[in-house]
């Protein structure tokens, strides 16, 4: 039995609304492609009412790496994502939907990649999608427009799969929809980004939870707003501090050290 603390090397997110029919065998694939990595799944119940809650209870009670976390009132996909991250404990964080469309045997060469030390995002690149149309289309309008708006080096930004560092995501300013821009906000962070091919597959049971109004025109209005934000962003900037030896006067070996009542000592 791990420690409640233990730290993995890898949270796996999962956003999930009413996907009972799906989880059970997408944890099942992911205990298996992860089988040689430390890491902890955690799920993040946005309301559901299919009985998605009652299934993680009984499958965290015999499942010591995931850790269930429950919304009263569906907050949307982007505040879980955001809330898992902050609750993580690994280094590194995986996403993938939870409708099992996400092949989780991807995300071993995600992290391998996303390890080389040289980027803070590693993105999935769904090569053949297997959405219906109207997904596909506004999917290929809304690529476009903003990769010619945010030039965020990302052919796939709504790839579910992506790999990045904990500590660059906490950082970033959360908004509502902000999954979608992940790439382009890490990048106005300072961060590197690559994409990887992934596999892509058809959704196994329910229904998706995007049309056409909820997933292009509110990301073409959200656009702008990640516009404004890297216009606003003056990162990376150079900051050197100086060092604490040249803090300290010279001769006083007691000069800033505080005694145990909390004072500051004098010589």
């Amino acid at each position: 039995m791990r420690s409640p603390l233990h730290s993995p090397l890898l949270s796996i997110l999962i956003p999930a609304k009413d996907e009972a029919g799906n989880l059970p065998g997408l944890l099942d694939e992911i205990e298996r492609a992860l089988a040689d990595i430390d890491h902890e799944v955690i799920v993040v119940d946005d309301a559901s009412t299919d009985g998605t809650w009652d299934l993680l209870e009984r499958r965290a009670a015999r499942s010591p790496r995931l850790r269930p976390m429950r919304h009263a009132l569906s907050a949307g996909q982007s505040t879980s994502v955001w809330q898992a991250a902050r609750a993580a404990r690994g280094v590194w964080l995986g996403t993938l939907d939870g409708d099992g469309q996400n092949d989780p045997a991807d995300l071993p060469r995600l992290f391998e990649r996303a390890r080389r030390g040289d980027v803070a995002l590693v993105a999935g690149h769904r090569i053949n999608r297997r959405d219906d149309w109207i997904k596909r289309v506004s999917s290929r309008v809304a690529n476009r427009v903003r990769s010619a708006l945010l030039n965020d080096a990302t052919p796939d930004t709504g790839c579910g799969l992506k790999v990045v560092r904990r500590n660059a995501f906490v950082s970033l300013p959360y908004f509502d929809h902000m999954h979608r821009f992940l790439p382009a906000l890490i990048r106005a962070q300072g961060g590197r980004c690559v994409s990887v091919p992934v596999n892509h597959r058809p959704r196994g049971a329910g229904e998706s939870h995007y049309g056409l109004n909820n997933r292009l025109w509110v990301g073409l209005v959200d656009m702008v707003g990640v516009m404004w934000l890297r216009r606003r962003s003056r990162l990376p900037a150079a900051c050197v501090e100086l060092p604490e030896a040249m803090t300290t006067p010279s001769g006083d070996a007691t000069a800033g050290q505080r005694r145990p009542d909390g004072e500051e000592a004098t010589s």
